[in-house]
């Protein structure tokens, strides 16, 4: 829940509190609002900066440094990183914690470009594709630079804490079980196995960043990122799925209420903006194929539509004694978590 000073202030009209301890708890407020990143012209720019370098180094990368070498390649990317640990240590000492974890995420997703310098060094580098393929392409021998990439991560995240190092770790674990697919399959394009490595592979995630969650719930969110990647692995893998079976579309769109209750539950966006596409889809899909001609199904729809209305009011009157004893019966874990959002 975001408090603004004008929640404040209403607080004040309705004598809840005084003016003088609004403004304090004001001041108290702005003092702590550095902690997390917070979406404001200051937060936009750190972002928008320590994007635009990540990028620079990692989805933008083009073929003229390979004129470097591997060698060159390698002492560039740790000369980068260097400086990267450097401004990391000076920010965190001035308290500027969101550049700081910024600098320090930089320095992780320098990791795959100089594990590839450095095989290129060892002439350990298999055939022909370049680093700039990294991002675009599914190889197995992409392998050393994930595992690479995941150590960094983790010894960084470890000595800093920030929770945007999170990030580059959950993309790396997203593009390994990419990768170990193509190992499993033999190097093939088998795109069935694919999407179901990506819809287990992304349930694992979920699970994992849940357990974060858990464990974070009275710290940063650290769970953000991988909830993030999770979800678009597991949605993308399960929405990639053929049937023919409308059963097997409808559990589908359960699935997605499922989602967007989780989303709602769990107060993390991502569930409910995915959830509410493959809803929309399912939707689409019957209006299209199952109720083409039929003029019944919008006034259905539209019928469905209110009682969901209605339902929302229901919940809204019956909330917090619906909330309260179900959380109670909740391991006290989950229910802290749940309690603190």
């Amino acid at each position: 829940m975001k408090i603004t000073r004008k929640n404040l202030d209403d607080a004040v009209c309705e004598n809840i509190i005084s003016s003088e301890q609004a403004e304090k708890l004001t001041g108290f407020l702005k003092n702590h609002s550095s902690i997390g990143p917070t979406f404001d012209f200051t937060h936009v720019l750190y972002y928008l900066g320590g994007m635009i370098a990540i990028g620079a180094m990692t989805l933008f990368m083009n073929l003229g440094w390979e004129s470097f070498g591997g060698l060159g390649i390698l002492i560039i990317s740790l000369i980068y990183a260097g400086i990267g640990l450097k401004l990391t240590q000076i920010l965190d000492l001035k308290g500027y914690p969101v550049p700081a974890g910024i600098c320090a995420t930089f320095v992780v997703a320098l990791t795959p470009l100089a594990i590839y310098g450095l095989q290129q060094a060892l002439g350990l580098w298999p055939d022909e594709t370049a680093y700039r393929d990294y991002h675009r392409y599914i190889k197995c021998h992409w392998l050393y630079m994930e595992l690479g990439t995941l150590a960094v991560g983790a010894i960084v995240a470890w000595k800093y804490k920030y929770p945007f190092l999170i990030m580059p770790i959950a993309v790396t674990l997203w593009y390994l079980t990419m990768d170990i697919t193509a190992i499993i399959s033999g190097g093939d394009f088998d795109w069935e196995l694919r999407k179901l490595i990506s819809m287990y592979s992304g349930l694992l995630m979920i699970g994992l960043a849940f357990w974060v969650d858990i464990r974070s719930r009275n710290k940063a969110d650290y769970a953000f990122w991988i909830y993030i990647f999770g979800v678009i692995a597991f949605w993308g893998g399960m929405s990639m799925q053929h049937s023919d079976s409308e059963l097997s579309k409808f559990m589908y769109f359960a699935i997605n209420l499922l989602m967007i209750g989780a989303g709602v539950l769990l107060v993390r966006r991502v569930f409910v903006i995915f959830g509410a596409l493959g809803s929309c889809g399912y939707l689409g899909h019957l209006a299209s194929n199952v109720f083409k001609d039929s003029w019944l199904f919008p006034i259905s729809l539209t019928a469905i539509g209110l009682i969901v209305i209605y339902l929302g009011i229901l919940w809204q009157k019956h909330e917090k004694t619906i909330t309260t004893k179900t959380r109670n019966i909740l391991p006290i874990q989950i229910r802290e978590l749940l309690e603190s959002k």
